[in-house]
């Protein structure tokens, strides 16, 4: 079935107004296609991983180096998904590990936001914004398994992906936390196939 924008009306699940691109940490979490368990397997309480995995965990790694901006926190594959903290910070050099939320007035009642407008690369995201910086580690690890595996164009990752914007100290401990745990409570895990309801 083609997709038709009269009848197959997409609902964001980003925060309405919010803009991804400003200075903040953010925990993410990215699918594989189906969930597929394509990246490893977990043993004894660790992640191992296969060939796939080490290419995601590469591309993962590469993001920093090539955006001055970001910096990585913690981040595990799983053999379905992906998750991690990124950090944007200011450009001018300064850290902020927590998010900062747009400045907004009172106007007759109403919350206004202002901002700048923002400017798109081609995949539809803010240049600079989590959304392309997903979607160019998403697209450079799907080319590269895909020519390991010789199925070009083959889905990897499943389409979007789910973020939390992470508003203060403890709750980067928290997340961290979690996501260092996360491979010994894989019997656990709501993407673990095992737990996934048909």
């Amino acid at each position: 079935m083609n997709y038709n924008p009269e009848i197959h009306k997409r609902r964001s699940i980003r925060l309405r107004d919010y803009d991804y691109s400003g200075a903040g940490a953010y925990f993410l979490t990215i699918c594989s296609w189906n969930r597929e368990c394509l990246f490893g397997d977990i043993a004894d309480g660790e992640m191992r991983l296969n060939e796939f995995g080490k290419v995601v965990k590469r591309q993962w790694e590469q993001t920093r180096v090539v955006r001055t901006n970001v910096e990585l926190a913690a981040f595990q594959i799983m053999p379905n998904h992906f998750q991690g903290i990124i950090i944007l910070n200011d450009n001018v050099g300064a850290t902020r590990r927590v998010a900062r939320f747009p400045e907004t007035r009172r106007v007759t009642g109403e919350r206004a936001i202002h901002r700048i407008a923002p400017t798109k690369d081609i995949s539809g995201a803010r240049s600079g914004s989590i959304g392309a910086i997903i979607g160019q580690f998403k697209s450079i690890a799907t080319k590269q398994i895909n020519a390991i595996r010789n199925t070009p164009g083959f889905p990897v990752w499943q389409r979007n992906y789910y973020e939390h914007i992470i508003r203060n100290n403890n709750e980067m401990d928290r997340i961290r936390e979690y996501i260092i745990n996360n491979p010994v409570k894989w019997a656990e895990d709501e993407n673990n196939p095992a737990n996934i309801k048909s």
